[in-house]
């Protein structure tokens, strides 16, 4: 009987798998220009820096854990949200995956996506690209209340600068929704499916 060495031994892990998984969440479907998938590409981006930004006050010794725990929970969804754009040029938007246990390699009708990337993105466009540029220009929450006088912005200097380089980005998210929601819509209006 042959021993098995100490490198033997152990169960090798599949990173082909978890590289097959996301070359799967990102390929594009037929139809889709270079420049479309670049938009869908860039939105989780367009996420990320707010969602860095507010995680080191998850680690504030003045905050309770409810505060800590929602601070977390709002960045990590805020991407998963922003990562669902990709899926208006990959093949799991218009395709079941096949992990799905009961729907399975079915046709997504392009209704049940066009409706909630609709809705999402008049909704980001109207808080992010009007009115969190509307209550920044006239110095004021979204209730019209004044900001206070810890707000970032009303901080000045390294907190101003990265607060404002970090949610700058947020006013792209609705119109790029919007963008790539219209690119879906005529590419299944046209029958480009995988």
């Amino acid at each position: 009987m042959k021993t098995l060495s100490r490198t033997e031994d152990r169960v090798p892990a599949a990173p082909g798998r978890l590289r097959a998984a996301w070359r799967a969440a990102h390929a594009p479907v037929p139809g889709v220009s270079r420049r479309t998938r670049a938009l869908a590409y860039a939105v989780p981006f367009t996420v990320l820096p707010a969602g860095l930004w507010r995680l080191p006050a998850a680690f504030d010794a003045g905050i309770g854990i409810g505060e800590r725990v929602y601070i977390v929970f709002l960045s990590l969804f805020s991407e998963a949200v922003a990562f669902t754009a990709i899926g208006l040029v990959a093949r799991w938007g218009e395709v079941v995956p096949s992990w799905v246990p009961a729907l399975r390699g079915r046709r997504i009708p392009p209704a049940v996506v066009l409706v909630p990337a609709a809705l999402g993105a008049a909704a980001l466009t109207l808080l992010w690209t009007v009115l969190a540029l509307a209550t920044e220009i006239m110095g004021t929450t979204i209730r019209g209340d004044a900001l206070p006088a810890d707000f970032p912005s009303e901080q000045g200097g390294w907190m101003a600068f990265s607060y404002y380089a970090c949610y700058a980005p947020l006013v792209l998210w609705g119109p790029l929704l919007a963008v790539l929601t219209v690119a879906y819509g005529r590419r299944r209006a046209r029958g480009e499916t995988p």
